[in-house]
């Protein structure tokens, strides 16, 4: 930034505080990198709203910096103005009747300590985070089942062209670590709707919360966290200990001993420095644990994210989703599962919605595809055969082993052949409609290839038989016609042939239809992992028959296999699932986590068998 234009901000705003050659040590926790040649801090949203109006009609890039308790500096100088919110309304706290406003640079243990002596709770679970109230929202901080989100009800601040930007609380999505607060926001400050509670308590509270936060965290100069946690299953930290790097250290970077996820500023550490262990970092962790960390610490120089992703790239996904089928609903659902698990892992997601069979442009672009269609030809091995025809890797099972576990039929057929448990069956279409002579009632009629339980009809009575048949050919014209065996409904996940634990199924109307699945208009379904009606040898014996199906059937990555047994112990197969569920209720991450192997993890380690496999056998 040149002295003839800083002189005319002068001109243009002469009560704006300007400093030079301010160093990064001074303004920041961390202290990483050299100096910044100007730096504003506007008093008021009035008087920033005026700054950056005039930085963005002369095309002055800016920098927006707060407590700098999360910002490593940067080596080089910046070009452009660096703008500190930290005085005047941006470090106000007003009380009202029933809510409190509050600046953005507000820090967290102050703002619960303010709000504690006027009689206000809800903060103490925070009060330990460092930082200002402003970073605390944008990725909406948590600690201890508490997150900074849920208290919001309006937020007030100033767009990166001028304009002013006003949101009501609820009208941001809260997640866990994330908001959708937009990201050419400036903060200026936000009101509050805390519950009342008893000073003098809520005091109490609040310094302890801080004082076992300062006795965890390690001594020196660091910017906290290093790096965002995958989830609450895979905290950071956790990770990068186990990768054997506490006490690493680069110049005068060192992984502190104390908490793997802090690194400590031993000296005059420069922000190349920084990049170099943050790389190291990143690449150790993805060795082990095919998870790529993210940065929890902003960088001022706005390339050195990009750096950082450009020296350890993790892998580019291309989640398939939707569909046309009968249950794209589901799938749809699955696949932002999925895909949000993955981009929480670090991964480069792209999500597609595939409404015919084909090779997409995103999908030639991928490192790995992963299908989460459910049904229709992105189950049936149609588009799986695409993929394989067209060298491009995937998660899950080829071709041939999709249509054969997607067809219940032929699913049958194999088991029969296999000599495995299942219950006696008979086919009926629309030109033959009598009932198989090797059944009684009750029956179960199942289309061949819907999931979900779609099209499924339980038949307890012959006068039922003709009008479950009409409903059910709506779906096929051939029907699978099943024996209903009464008894306790099971299902076993296996993984990168590992059997995951049996869950046992509870519908509330004892039978696992849609409604039971997704709907719970008869009540809720319950779900029980490990299988308790299971002895151990009976849960031996269900790991054996799944893994025999995964082997037999010639099924890969992931599979699930779905049974009943009956009241004298006896296991019937009822069918198979290539592509299972992965919505918040479907139970393949459900006996996952059981097993120690968060989401994350389980869809991680599915693109890393995918992205290793020789194209050939893709």
């Amino acid at each position: 930034m040149n002295d003839s234009i800083l002189q005319e901000l002068r001109q243009a705003m002469p009560g704006l505080a300007l400093r030079t050659d301010v160093p990064f040590r001074d303004i920041t926790s961390f202290g990483i990198g050299g100096s910044l040649p100007v730096m504003a801090e506007p008093g008021d949203d009035i008087e920033l709203s005026r700054l950056v109006r005039f930085l963005n009609e002369r095309e002055i890039p800016f920098l927006i910096i707060g407590a700098g308790s999360n910002l490593a500096g940067m080596d080089r100088p910046f070009e452009g103005m660096a703008i500190r919110l930290g005085r005047g309304a941006f470090a106000a706290v007003a009380i009202g009747r029933n809510h409190i406003t509050c600046g953005a640079s507000v820090r967290l243990a102050e703002l619960a300590r303010t709000a504690a002596r006027a009689g206000f709770g809800g903060l103490a679970e925070l009060a330990g985070i460092p930082g200002t109230l402003g970073g605390a929202l944008f990725m909406n901080a948590s600690a201890h089942g508490r997150a900074i989100g849920e208290w919001v009800l309006q937020l007030c601040g100033c767009r990166t062209n001028g304009s002013i930007w006003n949101a009501e609380g609820s009208e941001i999505d809260w997640q866990y670590r994330h908001s959708s607060i937009p990201a050419d926001v400036i903060l200026t400050s936000a009101i509050l709707k805390l519950p009342a509670a008893d000073p003098a308590a809520e005091l109490e509270r609040i310094n302890t919360e801080i004082a076992a936060r300062r006795e965890k965290e390690p001594k020196g100069r660091t910017a906290g966290c290093i790096f965002r946690n995958p989830s609450p299953d895979e905290p950071a930290g956790k990770l990068i200990d186990e990768c054997g790097l506490k006490g690493f250290r680069h110049g005068a970077l060192e992984v502190s001993s104390e908490h793997a996820n802090y690194l400590i500023n031993h000296g005059h550490a420069s922000e190349a420095e920084l990049l170099t262990l943050m790389v190291e970092i990143r690449r150790r962790v993805a060795e082990r644990f095919h998870l790529y960390l993210e940065p929890e610490v902003r960088f001022a120089d706005p390339g050195t994210l990009d750096r950082f992703h450009d020296a350890a790239p993790a892998p580019r996904v291309a989640v398939l989703l939707g569909g046309t089928s009968s249950e794209r609903e589901i799938s749809l659902r699955s696949g932002r599962a999925v895909a949000d698990a993955l981009r929480r892992g670090g991964y480069r997601v792209t999500e597609v919605d595939l409404q015919q069979c084909e090779i997409t442009p995103a999908m030639r672009e991928a490192d790995v595809v992963y299908p989460v269609l459910h049904g229709g030809f992105g189950e049936d091995g149609k588009l799986q055969r695409l993929l394989e025809e067209n060298y491009i890797r995937f998660v899950g099972s080829g071709s041939a082993a999709c249509a054969l576990v997607m067809d219940k039929i032929a699913t049958k057929r194999k088991l029969n052949d296999l000599d495995l448990p299942t219950a006696p069956w008979g086919i009926v279409t629309t030109a033959y409609r009598d009932f198989p002579a090797n059944l009684q009632y009750p029956v179960v009629i199942k289309p061949p290839c819907e999931g979900s339980t779609i099209g499924i009809i339980k038949v307890d009575r012959a006068e039922d038989w003709e009008a479950a048949l009409d409903t059910a050919f709506q779906y096929d014209s051939v029907l699978l016609v099943e024996q209903f065996v009464r008894g306790t409904e099971l299902t076993v996940p296996v993984v990168h042939d590992q059997v995951l634990p049996a869950i046992e199924i509870r519908s509330p109307h004892g039978f696992y239809d849609y409604d039971a699945k997704y709907v719970y208009k008869e009540g809720k379904t319950e779900y029980f992992c490990p299988a308790p009606s299971l002895s151990p040898e009976q849960t031996q014996e269900l790991a054996a028959v799944t893994m025999r199906f995964f082997k037999e059937f010639g099924c890969r990555d992931i599979l699930r296999v779905d049974f009943l047994m009956d009241e004298h112990g006896k296991f019937y197969i009822l069918e198979g699932n290539s592509i299972p569920g992965c919505t918040a209720t479907s139970l393949v991450p459900k006996a996952a986590r059981v097993a120690g192997i968060s989401f994350e993890r389980l869809t991680a380690t599915l693109v890393q068998a995918a992205q290793h496999r020789k194209t050939e056998q893709a």
